[in-house]
């Protein structure tokens, strides 16, 4: 058994993109009456397999991006202190509105607590994580 595998390095990306799609569902909120909005998402997939060792890209080189061009202007700030390379894209099922705002309120609003669910679970697994590795570096006494 490897004591230090890439699960901590896991959670820690899986905790940026939560916290960056945080970011993109609030400035979806923030922009529920803005005329023409367009309501974007974070591709959680897209963005955790970017991340991953095999590509070559880590957490300190990540910028965040449009899928389309688009980008949003305040970027989402993890761990490292640098911005989250995250891909956008428009958010899926939303109908525009008479003014051409496409954020649907209520589904915004559940996505929100998922995705504060998922980071809060990911937070735990992380803090089990280190417990562990705390356990072991004590020699079994803590």
């Amino acid at each position: 058994m490897k004591l230090f595998d890439t699960t901590l390095a896991r959670l820690e990306r899986s905790l940026d993109v939560r916290l960056a799609r945080h970011n993109v569902l609030s400035a979806n909120v923030a922009n529920v009456d803005t005329p023409g909005y367009t309501a974007k998402d974070v591709d959680f997939k897209a963005a955790m397999a970017a991340a991953s060792p095999g590509t070559g890209a880590s957490a300190e080189s990540m910028t965040l991006a449009g899928t389309e061009g688009d980008s949003i202007g305040a970027g989402a700030v993890g761990t490292t202190g640098h911005a989250a390379d995250i891909p956008l894209m428009n958010a899926a099922g939303s109908s525009p509105s008479m003014d051409g705002n496409q954020v649907d309120l209520d589904r915004t609003m559940v996505s929100l607590a998922e995705n504060g669910m998922q980071y809060g679970a990911s937070a735990r697994a992380a803090g089990k994580k280190l417990a562990i590795l705390r356990y072991v570096s004590s020699d079994g006494n803590g």
